[in-house]
């Protein structure tokens, strides 16, 4: 397969896209929340149906040979449909344009924000192999566009301690029969605990499997953690600024992470800057993250400006943003998310560090479903063995119904769940490069689940 990759059509958002006006529903959408962020041109159509072959949700209407169309209340944005397109007829709601205008502001502190899996996609734009590790590349092809660099890396450790220790609440609270005031709220959030990093996922969750809202935890992702730290630590005691000059860019391999920084809950910044005196009373509401920016798009951005990250230096210090313990590193890819927050899990529950910190059993990529059973003693019952099972799934189309099914006929069969939407997990996101032939052709065949 050739590394080079495709010039992927993008379009603006609309004057409305943030719903600023109009009721408060169209459809399954609140206002404020971006409509269309994937769309397919039905000048490009060639009605192959190659696309409704990879969405995980039927979202896709139109037969072989008839152009195509995407129900937005069903579609997840998880642009799976798009990498998978042969002839460039689906695209991505782009905000490079709007990235550029700011950058150019010198009155404004411009905040990239990037996930781990771009580091390893984001050379492959410039004819790099795929998979070229470029972190230190990366980032200072970034700080060369302008922007502070404030690595995901560092707010995943932060999900890690508040996802593991969600967990470990509910362990103590529902195997260990622990009833103190500081877990009495998990008897209202029961096992199998889902994680909630994946927005294609949560989308879907709500959408289809409403009943399943209790059980996902109660973390924030990685990126929306940052974008509010950014906005309140980082303003107050790093930049020492007004919050609203920071103008906060998340550079994803996810679509449906545009999706994620447009919802309306996701403005604590803006409600912790009023209740602390660092805006005023009546100040407009803004988001915790401005804009998402996927691979293609910062790669866009810097072809625009001139700047090759395979030309950049290979090393540099890091920054006070940059400052992490690696844990997160592992959450682009399938059983990440878990194998990180297993490993705080272990330590709280029995006070000593896992002897082998890789949790290789848990690993999914080329698994649709992977499960496991995780012997933790615990200190507080004598060293008492408890048995963690646990769960990770990837690829929505494929594995995810098994799964529910499987809870829904066993509560009890699992307590952590870890979903990805795309195979293989967010290195095989809806943002990533894109191939002559659909990166999602790249591992087509993930095994099917045999029903159990």
């Amino acid at each position: 397969m050739s590394n080079t990759t495709m010039t992927i059509h993008t379009y603006p958002p609309s004057d409305n896209a943030h719903g600023e006006k109009g009721p408060a529903y169209v459809g399954n959408l609140r206002k404020g929340e971006l409509r269309g962020i994937i769309h397919i041109n039905q000048d490009r159509c060639v009605g192959c149906d190659t696309c409704s072959k990879f969405c995980p949700t039927n979202a896709i209407a139109g037969g072989l040979g008839a152009k195509h169309h995407i129900n937005e209340d069903a579609c997840v944005y998880c642009g799976q449909c798009l990498i998978a397109c042969p002839f460039e007829a689906i695209e991505q709601m782009s905000f490079v344009n709007q990235v550029e205008e700011v950058l150019a502001d010198k009155s404004r502190i411009c905040i990239a924000h990037p996930s781990p899996a771009v580091r390893v996609s984001l050379c492959e734009e410039f004819g790099g192999e795929p998979g070229e590790l470029s972190t230190d590349q990366m980032t200072n092809a970034l700080e060369a566009l302008g922007f502070t660099v404030y690595d995901s890396n560092s707010s995943a450790d932060q999900t890690i301690m508040e996802e593991g220790t969600e967990f470990v609440k509910k362990v103590r609270y529902w195997l260990l029969n622990d009833r103190s005031e500081d877990v009495k709220e998990m008897a209202e959030h029961p096992f199998p605990h889902f994680t909630s990093c994946c927005p294609a996922w949560v989308k879907n969750m709500e959408t289809n499997h409403a009943d399943l809202i209790p059980h996902v935890s109660t973390a924030k992702s990685p990126l929306q953690m940052g974008g509010a730290i950014a906005k309140t630590w980082a303003a107050k005691y790093l930049f020492k600024c007004d919050p609203r000059k920071i103008y906060l860019v998340t550079v994803t391999p996810c679509t449906s992470k545009i999706f994620e920084a447009a919802r309306p809950e996701m403005n604590s910044a803006w409600k912790w800057a009023k209740a602390n005196g660092m805006i005023p009373e009546d100040a407009p509401s803004y988001q915790d993250i401005d804009v998402c920016l996927t691979a293609r798009d910062i790669a866009e951005l810097m072809r625009r400006k001139g700047i090759n990250p395979l030309k950049m230096p290979k090393k540099r210090e890091r920054g006070v943003l940059e400052v992490y313990s690696g844990g997160g590193t592992i959450f682009g890819n399938s059983g990440g998310v878990m194998e990180a927050a297993l490993r705080t899990a272990y330590f709280a529950l029995s006070g000593q560090d896992l002897k082998n910190a890789n949790i290789e059993v848990v690993r999914g990529y080329h698994n649709a479903i992977v499960e496991a059973t995780i012997p933790v003693p615990v200190k507080a019952k004598g060293g008492e063995m408890v048995e963690i099972r646990v769960c990770v799934v990837n690829g929505a189309n494929q594995g995810l119904e098994e799964v529910i099914h499987r809870i829904h006929q066993d509560k009890n069969r699992y307590h952590f769940i870890e979903v990805m939407n795309c195979p293989g997990g967010c290195v095989n996101g809806g943002g990533q490069p894109v191939h002559s032939v659909g990166t999602a052709w790249l591992d087509p065949t993930l095994p099917l689940p045999i029903r159990a």
